[in-house]
Formats: structure tokens, sequence, C-alpha cells
């Protein structure tokens, strides 16, 4: 039997094409785009205004199938969190956040994350896989329908848009899922689907370098980068990639996207560790380092300070709000606009750095982090000089 190809995986020119195998004209995709990604219709039969044999064809030969949900949370203060099954032992989570004038989904593109940023409790779950574009997109058609439902808006029905804004800030690193989360991004940005402005869709990446310049040429959207430190041997320690793709790497990369961004700006996100990045020298090196007086290029930018969600493994401490206001005044005297994130969600681990799943690690980094605390106990002082020796 021939697997059923789901719609959700295809993006316009794709679902185009695949309406020309059935041999049907290109106006047809239009039509099923519109249906399933506006209208959130899932059974072929409600698309009226398809012909009946392009209906009867659909209806054995493709399905519209999001990843279906195992937990539905919603905080005290408006945040909901879904948790998804994608198969063979893996979720992910999806968060939604209420505001007055704008509902933002912020989306998973990996079940785990092999960066590992310190902390993240994501990366310590270790990685699975990627996820699919049915997956990645299927977050925001499930969520943006559920969200209709429960304000009584049945599928098959146009309602006014729930989701105003969506960031891939989820679990995993987007850019090393490239295609399918472009592929993703071009289903949000398309007028017959969501129909989203590329200043309402936001990347989140901790600095793939060579990716962020193919995103530019492919779908640019606003883009946030992951910081969280203000030189290399700070963020080598809190986000490994740092090794392989540096700061002034990074800097140049940020420079060039701002020539096809949306945006004018790239926005920094900097997780506040007590007593680890938060003091005034680390601020003014991130002057020195935005403003192109560390080496490399200045790069226009606004600064996103996040307080940090404590998780048992991460042995690392939020600062505290004198701190990160006496930080943030640095960062705003120096002309940089800087704002302080609001925790939401934290009640039922839906804040920043909080979402974990569940995740068949095949990097093995639970085992990796066990050995090292065991490794800890047993040498106590002399534990850092034997990996540093090791290294």
């Amino acid at each position: 039997m021939t697997a059923l190809t789901n719609l959700l995986d295809l993006d316009p020119a794709q679902l185009t094409a695949y309406c020309g195998e059935l041999g049907e004209k290109p106006f047809r995709a239009k039509q099923l785009l519109r249906w399933i990604h506006q209208f959130g219709a899932h059974d072929f039969d409600a698309m009226t205004d398809l012909a009946k044999s392009l209906r009867d064809k659909l209806a054995t030969r493709a399905m519209i199938a999001a990843p279906a949900v195992i937990s539905d949370h919603t905080s005290t203060d408006g945040t909901r969190k879904w948790l998804l099954d994608v198969g063979q032992g893996n979720a992910v989570e999806t968060v939604f956040i209420p505001e007055e004038n704008r509902g933002t989904l912020c989306i998973s593109t990996q079940a785990g994350c092999a960066v590992n940023c310190r902390f993240c409790s994501t990366g310590k779950q270790g990685f699975s896989r990627n996820l699919t574009v049915g997956e990645i997109i299927g977050q925001l058609w499930m969520a943006e329908f559920e969200l209709r439902k429960s304000k009584g808006i049945e599928p098959g029905h146009k309602g006014e848009r729930q989701i105003t804004n969506v960031v891939m800030m989820g679990m995993g690193e987007p850019l090393l899922n490239y295609e399918p989360t472009v592929t993703a991004l071009k289903l949000m940005l398309d007028d017959n689907a969501y129909g989203l402005s590329r200043r309402r869709v936001t990347l989140s990446t901790s600095g793939v370098v060579p990716m962020i310049d193919k995103l530019s040429q492919d779908c640019a959207v606003a883009m946030a980068v992951s910081l969280h430190a203000s030189n290399d041997t700070l963020r080598d320690g809190l986000v490994p990639l740092n090794k392989k793709y540096p700061l002034r790497d990074l800097m140049a990369a940020c420079k060039r996207y701002l020539e096809f961004a949306p945006r004018d700006f790239i926005t920094f996100e900097y997780c506040m560790l007590d007593g680890v990045n938060d003091t005034d020298a680390h601020a003014r090196e991130l002057i020195a380092l935005v403003q192109g007086h560390a080496g490399g290029p200045a790069v226009p930018c606004k600064f996103n300070l996040i307080p940090f969600n404590p998780f048992p493994e991460s042995g690392l401490k939020r600062s505290n709000n004198p701190r990160i206001k006496a930080f943030a005044q640095i960062l705003m005297d120096a002309g940089i606009v800087t704002t302080v994130r609001k925790t939401r969600g934290d009640d039922i681990d839906a804040a920043c750095g909080q979402l974990a799943g569940e995740v068949q690690d095949r990097t093995r980094v639970q085992e990796r982090m066990q050995k090292m605390t065991e490794y800890q106990q047993k040498f106590g002082k002399n534990f850092g000089r034997i990996i540093e020796v090791s290294q």
C-alpha cells in the first residue's frame, strides 16, 4: 500500500507540483492551502469548492496530520503549553503566549538539541532527530485551530486569527534543521496560508554562521541571536557552538543578514546568570562588541535580557532584579534599546529555557553528564585540572 502524502509537509510550490501530478491545475493548490491553513480543514469532503473527483483522489492518496496532543496545560497568566507526540518515543513542546495586542506562538524544530547550551534544559535531554515540515508547521496549524475552537469557531469556518506572531525559539536549533524550517517559514508567510508578515516571524539561532548567510538569501525573516556572553572565552563555556563560530564571525554574519532582513536590527538574547555574565564589565564589553570597538563590525541591535529560569542540572542561578536593572541601564545609556523579558508560564515549565519535552537521546548526553558528576564527586577540587589536562 502506497504511503499517504501529508499535505502539511508541502510548501506552496510543492503543493502546486503535487496537484500537477494528480492532473489538476495550479489554482487547486491555492484552494487547498486556504482550506488547510486558513480554515483548519482536515476532511477533504468538507472542501466544498473542490471538484468531487479531486476530493476522491485526495481521500486515497493524501492526509492532513499534525502531531497528536499528549497534554495541554494553561498557566495562571494565560500561557498555554502543548506536549506533542512526534513518534518513536519523542515529544516536543509548543507554547502560546497571549498578550493584549498579539498572540505569540513558540515553535520547536528538533526533538532535543545538539547545541547543549549550559543554561537550557532542552540540551540536557540530548538530541534525537530533526522534525519534518509537517511536524513544524503542524504546531502552528494545531495551535491556531485549537485556540479558535476554544472561542467556539469550529474547523472549516474562517475566524479571526489567534496567532499573530511566531518565534522559532522552542526546542532545537532551527538552522541545524534548515530545509524543513525554511519550508515551514514559507508556509507561514504565504498569503494563501497564514499570511504572516516577515516582521512577525522571528527565527532564533545560537549562531550557525553559514546558515545565517543562506537564510538571508532563501527566506529572510526577523532574526534573534542567542548571545549570552560578551567575549569568546565566556561564550565557549555557555554556548559550545561558539568554538566553531566565534563572536567576530557571528557579528559579521549578523551585519550581512541585515542587508536582507525585514527589520533594521538584530535582537540579541542574553540570559542573565548570577555571577557569570551579569557584571558592569560584561555590559561594557557587550557595548564594545556590538558597536564595533572590539575589532568586528558595528551591528544595529536591541537587547532582550532574559531572567534565567533555573533547572536542577544547570548549576546556575538567576541574577537578581537590581543587578538586571543596572545591567540594562548601562546598555541603554550607550544608546542601545534594551528590554527585560517578562517571565511567562514558569508555573507550567513553559518559560524560556525550560522546554524539555521527551527525547530518545542519540547523543548520550545524560550518560555523559552522570559520568562527569561521578568524577567530580570522586576527585573534588582536582576535577577541573583533570578535565583541563585531558583536553
